[in-house]
Parts: C-alpha cells; sequence; structure tokens
C-alpha cells in the first residue's frame, strides 16, 4: 500500500506542477481555441488519478486497522549520557552544574506526504506521515543536544524540555533543553 500511496503522490505532484508551470502559461500565450494538447490532457489524469489512488490507500489502510501498542523507550548503554525531566537523576547526586545544553531542528514532509495526511483528514485516523516527521525530529534533537552535553563532560541532562513549533504548513520546529551536569 505504501508504494501505491507513494506512486499516486508522484502522480499527483508531477500533475499538478505540470499543469501549473506548463498547462497556465500555454493558455495565456495561445490566443485562439486550438485542441487541447496530449501533454497537458495527461497532466490532468495525473493530477486526478494521483489523488484517488492516494485516497484508495489510505482508506483501505484505515479500514479494520488496530492501534499498535506503544513500546518502552530502549535502556540507555553505560557511558551515555542520562536524561532527566527532573531537577534529579534518580539515586544518584548532582555534583556540579556545568551549562544549558540544546538541541534543534526543522523537519518537512514533501507534498506528496502532505496530501496523504490531508486525505487522512477527510477519511480519519492518525496522521502517519507527521507521526514520523515529528519523531525523526525529536530523535535528531535529541541526539545533537546530548553530543553538545558529553562535549562538555557532562553525566546527565536534567529538567530536559521539548518545544515544538509550526513553521510553515507542513514543517515543523523542535528544540529540546536542559541543564548539563556532572553527578558523584
Amino acid at each position: 500500500m505504501r508504494y501505491l500511496r507513494t506512486v499516486g503522490s508522484l502522480a499527483f505532484v508531477l500533475g499538478l506542477f505540470t499543469c501549473i508551470f506548463a498547462g497556465i502559461p500555454w493558455a495565456v500565450l495561445v490566443a485562439h481555441d486550438p485542441p487541447v494538447p496530449v501533454w497537458l490532457i495527461t497532466a490532468v489524469f495525473c493530477l486526478l488519478g494521483g489523488i484517488l489512488l492516494v485516497l484508495l490507500t489510505v482508506a483501505l489502510e484505515q479500514r479494520g486497522k488496530p492501534v499498535p501498542p506503544v513500546e518502552a523507550p530502549p535502556e540507555a548503554p553505560e557511558g551515555t549520557v542520562l536524561l532527566s525531566t527532573t531537577a534529579t537523576v534518580a539515586g544518584r547526586e548532582i555534583s556540579e552544574t556545568l551549562a544549558m545544553v540544546q538541541g534543534h531542528t526543522v523537519f518537512a514532509v514533501w507534498l506528496g506526504k502532505d496530501l496523504s495526511a490531508l486525505v487522512r483528514l477527510i477519511v480519519g485516523g492518525e496522521l502517519t506521515e507527521y507521526t514520523e516527521m515529528m519523531g525523526r525530529a525529536r530523535e535528531t534533537a535529541t541526539r545533537r543536544m546530548i553530543a553538545q552535553a558529553a562535549a562538555s563532560g557532562a553525566d546527565a541532562v536534567v529538567n530536559v524540555r521539548y518545544m515544538t513549533t509550526s513553521v510553515v504548513a507542513s514543517a515543523a520546529e523542535l528544540l529540546v533543553y536542559g541543564t548539563a551536569v556532572k553527578l558523584k
């Protein structure tokens, strides 16, 4: 299904851009009433067919699909920087506060995935395109914060906080920050 949805998304995007950037100028420049060229007819069918294919694949995927269970986060391997959303690390004492550390990224989905998400708004269901995008953004920003903390010699980052804002319709900014500390 994912392959068909990708094909539909590509057909939609190619048809849309052909209609906008070639079809409209062709219609403006041609003063007479000639027959519509084959390439423009093909572009319109790609645009409409792509929307239909994405709509059908999303609807088929949503039919009777169970909600996946929430997975527990993996354990941190030895020697890594610990993360805590509280001001302390359970069972450990903070010996030194080093600095504020942060990780930042801006992620976007391409127009084809944005179309799939738009269709899901109509038929209902989880917007998996945006869920995946935000998951990748969170992982990237967290890795950047951990790298900054490790570079400062930190054992842990406490008071970890995540913030997100919408940059444009299909893009989100994600910022993670906290205080790098040394542990006893």
